[in-house]
């Protein structure tokens, strides 16, 4: 192991350390944190974008596209498919190990900064790197929520909100108002505030952000194509191209042919994604009832072949509400375990809807390929870290541990 890779890997190991302090909502920590450091996260132009599902897309686009009309951006995402490095890209490259490790030990190494939580020293860290770098617009995504989240002390160039349903209720609230509030509260006063909902959320966070003296946006009609794949992606383009043309407004010089090269040349892995043919295996994030909704109706799109759901979830998800959208879309399931404390046991799943029970996601994709055979398809999701897994293994990745969060 080159020294590089090994100071890399030992970096991360004590940024992981951290994650037994769990998810600590609330800013006053970050905010501590950024002025101790001389507040990296000013001077940067950001937009801000939230949701339940489908932020990863508009972020992918908006920050393409940006970066097709010249500008040096900078990328905020979590958690990663991958590589912790990942998350932080600069020109749609993820940083360097070197740098990486030097920026984790910088944190961890202040005294000052010993009470932040794994995503917010990565946070902390990514607002440093984007500094340094010069970037000309640094598209952030929200880790959880948004009203409390370490991303959300930037008064951003447009805020973004794609959509709401329900998700981590034992933090947000356990209905739709509730979490569209949470979810609200990236909006600013005179920021314009691009709410992408299509359903009953849409006229609560309209109205948190006039409340606030946010600027409302709706999705416009006629977005330019993508590359993006499934039934959400025409909806995740319309919501992007209202964030494009918020960034207008505030003076960023944005060519339509620019925009058109970035909506039709973005990349988000894992979302509709096919990474092998014989036979098909498509890999998905669909993480909650409604990204398994929205996955099983581009199934339905697709030439008929004899399908097999692969799929792993976390314990505290509906899974009932995420297994009952592939009913007569799939012909068969293969439950796996992820490699993750929070997983939810194969065995309960297989109660819910029934299907093959594999104690590792190797065992499970072997199962699932037999089944499947080589004309047939595997379907993978249910959890990021159930697809990064596959993945990882059908494209010969290297990959950091996962960690949710």
């Amino acid at each position: 192991m080159s020294l590089s890779r090994e100071r890399y890997r030992n970096a991360l190991a004590r940024l992981y350390g951290l994650e037994s302090k769990g998810v600590k909502l609330g800013l006053e920590r970050m905010e501590g944190a950024l002025a101790h450091r001389g507040h990296p996260e000013r001077g940067l132009r950001a937009v801000h974008v939230g949701g339940t599902n489908g932020k990863g897309s508009v972020s992918a686009l908006v920050e393409r596209a940006l970066r097709e009309a010249g500008f040096r951006t900078g990328h905020f995402t979590s958690p990663h498919l991958h590589r912790w490095v990942e998350r932080v890209r600069v020109d749609g490259e993820p940083l360097a190990e070197d740098e990486a490790a030097a920026r984790i030990e910088s944190v961890l190494d202040d005294p000052a900064l010993s009470d932040l939580s794994f995503f917010e020293a990565t946070t902390l860290a990514a607002f440093e790197a984007f500094r340094d770098a010069g970037c000309d617009v640094v598209v952030l995504e929200v880790g959880l929520g948004g009203r409390l989240d370490s991303t959300n002390v930037v008064t951003p160039l447009a805020s973004v909100v794609t959509n709401v349903s329900l998700e981590h209720t034992h933090i947000l609230g356990d209905t739709i108002e509730a979490i569209a509030k949470e979810k609200a509260g990236i909006f600013k006063p005179g920021v314009p505030a691009v709410v992408g909902d299509p359903g009953e959320a849409r006229a609560i966070l309209a109205r948190e952000a006039e409340a606030m003296g946010a600027l409302p946006r709706f999705p416009v009609a006629e977005p330019p194509p993508v590359g993006l794949l499934g039934p959400h992606a025409a909806e995740n383009a319309r919501v992007a191209y209202a964030a494009v043309e918020a960034l207008r407004e505030r003076g960023l010089a944005l060519p339509d042919d620019a925009v058109r090269r970035g909506f039709a040349e973005a990349v988000w892995p894992g979302r509709c994604e096919t990474i092998a043919t014989s036979p098909e295996i498509l890999v998905d994030a669909g993480h909650n009832p409604a990204g398994c909704a929205a996955l099983a109706r581009y199934l339905e799109t697709l030439p008929p072949r004899r399908t097999v759901l692969l799929f792993g979830a976390m314990e505290d998800k509906d899974h009932e509400g995420m297994l009952a959208p592939f009913d007569g879309v799939v012909s068969a399931r293969v439950y796996a375990l992820p490699k993750m404390r929070r997983a939810g046991d194969p065995a309960r799943l297989a109660e819910v809807r029934p299907g093959e029970v594999a104690a590792t996601i190797e065992e499970g994709l072997a199962r699932a390929l037999a089944l499947a055979g080589d004309a047939g398809r595997i379907v993978v999701c249910g959890s990021i870290f159930v697809l990064a897994e596959v993945r990882a293994r059908v494209l010969g990745i290297e990959a950091d541990p996962p960690i949710a969060m």
